[in-house]
């Protein structure tokens, strides 16, 4: 099995090549391109390729259209590229060192200098990225964990609330979809996708306020007193202030969502909501979406208290105003996404 590093050589002068590779070939397997076009397709097939030895001018496509394609893809963080030149033109080599060149090969080549150069690099960029493979291996690993005490977390909640758990992953689901439509459809409302996950994750903990409300309460068959509605009306603070406790056991973003969602998913758009009665876009859009998707889901669930609403009537009371007022956007959002489930 062939375990030699590949070193790619791109220059449209045959001698430059043959010379560079005379160099490297005994402890490097070599490649050769011609012109920028083939270095190009040669990067993006060729996996783990070791160094990039580039020279700036050529036909087709010159050194710098090869760096600026590999800022478009990555591969200039993984791979060093060593521009071979006899210029001087100082201009085209600042731009080559701002697009990502770690150093110059002059011609003409002195053999025993810039082996050991680019023997260097290469060793340094090989320890860098198995390093970043492993960190990257480490954060994977403690965002699984984390994902995972957050759901086992809210399961239990769902099982005091007398929930088998699926509310959580209904929950994720809706809210995902809505989220990804209402940032598409609507500019003001636009998060990355990246952002989107977290928010989903964060959705998971919307009910965790649920642990500190009486049983006597949470599971009562009928229909709550006021007195009593007042108390359920408090695992929103009680929700947020439990997960002000604990502020650097997930996630930094994961866990402002996930404070902004415990606390304001039963606001509602005209102020009528709690805790805090906010109006409007006062509330986050992911808290909006959170409260949309909780009612959604709450409505076409049997509870102790009630049976399950049709698909249809949920919709329908929704659209309505009989769980509260929501943001006409979000609606119009909901509603698409419901006429095609």
């Amino acid at each position: 099995m062939n375990s030699k590093k590949t070193i790619l050589i791109v220059d449209d002068m045959e001698i430059n090549r043959i010379i560079l590779s005379e160099i490297f070939k005994g402890n490097y397997n070599i490649i050769e391109a011609t012109n920028g076009a083939q270095a190009i397709e040669i990067i993006n097939q060729v996996p783990d390729i070791a160094a990039l030895l580039l020279d700036l001018v050529m036909p087709e496509v010159d050194g710098l259209g090869v760096l600026k394609d590999m800022n478009k893809n990555g591969k200039i963080k993984t791979i060093p590229v060593f521009l071979i030149t006899a210029a001087d033109d100082e201009e085209m080599l600042i731009e080559a060192y701002h697009l990502g060149a770690v150093d110059i090969i002059r011609k003409p080549f002195m053999a025993h200098f810039i082996k050991h150069r680019i023997n260097n690099i290469i060793e340094l960029y090989g320890h860098r990225n198995e390093l970043e493979q492993i960190v990257a291996e480490q954060v994977e690993r403690l965002n699984n964990l984390n994902q995972s005490m957050i759901e086992l977390l809210a399961t239990a909640i769902e099982f005091r609330d007398c929930e088998s758990g699926e509310h959580v992953k209904r929950i994720c689901g809706l809210t995902k979809k809505l989220m990804t439509e209402v940032s598409k459809k609507y500019p003001e409302y636009h998060i990355p996708k990246a952002e989107i996950d977290k928010i989903v994750t964060a959705s998971i903990l919307h009910d965790i306020g649920k642990i500190s409300i009486p049983d006597s309460i949470l599971n009562k068959p009928g229909r709550l007193t006021k007195e009593e509605f007042e108390i359920m009306k408090l695992h929103t603070v009680k929700g947020y202030e439990f997960l002000q406790q604990f502020p650097n056991i997930i996630d930094e973003s994961i866990y402002n969502y996930s404070c902004d969602i415990c606390r304001h998913h039963h606001e509602r758009w005209d102020g009528k909501g709690y805790p805090d009665a906010l109006v409007g876009d006062e509330i986050s859009i992911w808290a909006q979406v959170v409260s949309v998707a909780d009612v959604y889901d709450a409505l076409t669930s049997e509870r102790v208290y009630k049976k399950a609403f049709s698909h249809d009537k949920a919709v329908q009371m929704i659209k309505n105003g009989e769980c509260g007022t929501f943001n006409p956007k979000l609606l119009k959002v909901f509603e698409d996404i419901m006429n095609k489930m």
